[in-house]
């Protein structure tokens, strides 16, 4: 379970180090953290934690540590109370290993800045998601569309193997279906992610299991 989350955090840590780049935002990152020393884009944290027991003061010298910091505290374990930080939310690391092909309809590829505009409209992100992303080998935009072309959903995967799930999304009223179709996307590779616990049910009924706690803490 402890190398479950251990993967799973340094695949968030690398989508988030991709995302900061794509802002012009170099990271950093060695045995205990990834971090960006200025203030990372909206919904982004400003450090992620790749062990147990990390020094709280070491890891927020390297960040902007002032109001609107936030840190993704991979193993639930820090206490950033007394630095003027709060809990923002607590969620848990999941896992699905390769599985079988389902039968659901894998999502299609986001490949072309126009594309990624309309998915970013529909996600709700905005300019969070610049065309840079797509050039990036280890990074997959994927939409579902209906009949008429519209996309009503999608998710992004990061990384080599194991491919972390992010910006999961749905127009619709079922999340558990774009879960599946995500893992339909690619059936025979592990894929890792997090979820809150209000929505950790349709990322299990598609397969994945919980391997352990994470925390968000917010300054201000």
């Amino acid at each position: 379970m402890l190398e479950d989350t251990r993967t799973a955090a340094r695949n968030n840590a690398e989508w988030c180090d991709i995302v900061c780049g794509s802002h012009g935002l170099a990271g950093r990152t060695d045995a205990d953290a990834w971090s960006v020393p200025h203030r990372s884009p909206q919904w982004y944290p400003d450090a992620v934690t790749l062990r147990p027991g990390v020094d709280a003061e070491a890891l927020l010298a390297r960040i902007d540590a002032g109001p609107g910091a936030s840190v993704k505290d991979s193993f639930a374990d820090l206490d950033l109370s007394g630095y003027g930080f709060r809990v923002l939310f607590d969620a848990q690391w999941i896992h699905r290993p390769p599985s079988a092909p389902p039968v659901d309809t894998p999502l299609a590829p986001v490949t072309t800045s126009d594309e990624l505009a309309a998915w970013a409209a529909a996600h709700g992100g905005g300019d969070l998601f610049r065309p840079a992303i797509l050039a990036d080998p280890r990074v997959r935009v994927l939409a579902r569309r209906d009949d008429r072309g519209v996309i009503i959903g999608g998710a992004v995967l990061s990384g080599d193997g194991p491919y972390g799930v992010s910006n999961l999304f749905t127009r619709t009223d079922s999340s558990r279906d774009i879960w599946r179709a995500v893992c339909a996307t690619l059936p025979d590779a592990p894929l890792v992610g997090y979820e809150t616990t209000a929505d950790l049910t349709p990322a299990l009924s598609a397969g994945f299991t919980t391997t352990g706690p994470l925390r968000v803490w917010l300054h201000g």
